[in-house]
């Protein structure tokens, strides 16, 4: 890797051993993926995927406490994924039991020292940092260094700016020395599509169901997909930006996409169209056979696969305001056609925090309530980490969830009815 003067200087010591040791880190992983240089970071925040407090995550306490202790502060100020505990989400004796003493020991001590660091304010905790109440959307070109998976993909994807799928620990080096490795979807080259999806439903696909059977797919690729703009419009707006989060998520949970074209609708298909796509890429064709073809081949990993559900998440990643509302017309809707005044199973609508601020402002929440929704700030994922919590059979909206943990996936009008007491 061919380094500057300035940042061979770093690499030799002149800011401190820290940040030599830093510098190197991100050499290193430069050179793992052949990136002949270091470019820059150009956002104004970072965003980082670690926040929880697991006991068994010493090493990385360990290492933020080296990087305070010698004085080294980050570039920018960051967001940080969702936190693991809610007292409003429900969870027995022993469950919570497990995540006081057992899981999240070291969360207020973790948080203290990501404050230190630059945390961006104390409600800076959510997978959509990009919202616009979070104040964490980068512009279209910049430069990030972030690990998130779904908040990468969304960056890259509908906000055109530029990142890979670093991991945890490397966002916040990047952050602290303001260089990122120049390799992969950063590069011009990198971003070009080596797949063209064609969508062919007969309906509006279900979001994180389109999105798995493309990560499925296509793996760690870039795909280019036509025909979803007839679904979701050719403009960037609410309804469809809220759509593109969760199929972007599906897409990097289920597969490894950090970055997709929307043929019509996404910054870069909109400028350059058909030209982002590589010789000789590779086709597939997606219409309602091939979605219910995936969808019933998700594995059912309950002990029980006939057991009545016990609790219900909808947001992972996170909810936008928009959804909230909608989620709110459709659950009264719902219950008013089946003659039941609240939901049948606990059910918890998950959106960052200053998102649910300005929610509890509308009239809206005070709705949902009254349906016996409960809404959280936590991470889905985090909460089904308990032992205690993967035995019970929960279910999902979310592609993401289903994944990386034991709940059942069902489509947004399947988990409306169960909730509701349409499946009865």
């Amino acid at each position: 890797m061919i380094l500057t003067p300035e940042q061979q200087a770093i690499y030799d010591g002149s800011k401190g051993e820290t940040m030599a040791k830093v510098m190197k880190t991100l050499v290193m992983y430069g050179d793992a993926f052949e990136a002949e240089k270091l470019v820059p970071i150009t956002s104004k925040h970072n965003h980082l995927v670690t926040s929880f407090g697991l006991k068994v995550m010493a090493p990385v306490y360990d290492l933020m406490q080296q990087i305070l202790d010698a004085g080294v502060a980050s570039g920018q100020t960051f967001s940080v994924d969702p936190r693991p505990l809610d007292k409003n989400v429900p969870a027995n004796f022993l469950q919570n039991l497990v995540f006081r003493k057992f899981m999240y020991t070291k969360q207020d001590f973790y948080e203290d020292q990501l404050n230190k660091l630059g945390l961006m304010d104390k409600d800076a905790f959510s997978c959509t940092c990009y919202m616009d109440e979070m104040g964490n959307k980068p512009q279209k070109g910049e430069v990030l260094s972030w690990a998130e998976s779904s908040a990468v993909v969304y960056a890259n994807s509908v906000l055109g700016a530029r990142c890979n799928r670093n991991s945890g620990i490397i966002d916040i080096m990047g952050s602290i020395v303001g260089y990122v490795p120049y390799f992969g979807l950063l590069t011009d080259e990198g971003r070009k599509a080596t797949w063209v999806v064609r969508v062919q439903t007969t309906k509006k696909p279900e979001a994180q169901l389109l999105g798995s059977a493309i990560g499925l797919k296509v793996m760690e690729d870039v795909p280019y997909v036509f025909g979803l703009d007839q679904w979701i419009g050719k403009e960037l707006n609410d309804a469809a930006c809220a759509y593109l989060k969760d199929f972007g998520a599906a897409t990097a949970s289920n597969g490894a996409v950090g970055l997709y074209h929307i043929d019509h609708l996404t910054p870069e298909a909109v400028e350059q169209g058909e030209a982002l796509i590589a010789e000789g890429a590779r086709e597939y064709i997606i219409d309602d056979a091939e979605l219910a073809r995936v969808q019933a081949n998700y594995p059912v990993i309950w002990k029980n696969p006939d057991a009545k559900p016990k609790l219900c998440f909808v947001g992972c990643p996170h909810l936008s305001l928009e959804q909230l509302k909608d989620w709110t017309v459709k659950i009264e809707a719902e219950l008013k056609k089946n003659g039941v005044s609240k939901v049948v199973i606990p059910t918890v609508l998950t959106a960052a925090p200053k998102v649910l601020e300005a929610f509890n402002k509308t009239e809206y929440a005070a709705r949902l309530k009254a349906a016996g929704v409960i809404t959280s700030y936590i991470c889905p994922l985090m909460y089904m980490n308990n032992p205690l919590c993967k035995t019970m059979p929960v279910i999902t909206s979310s592609n993401k969830l289903r994944t990386y943990t034991s709940a059942r996936y069902y489509t947004d009008q399947e988990i409306l009815c169960a909730i509701t007491n349409g499946g009865k």
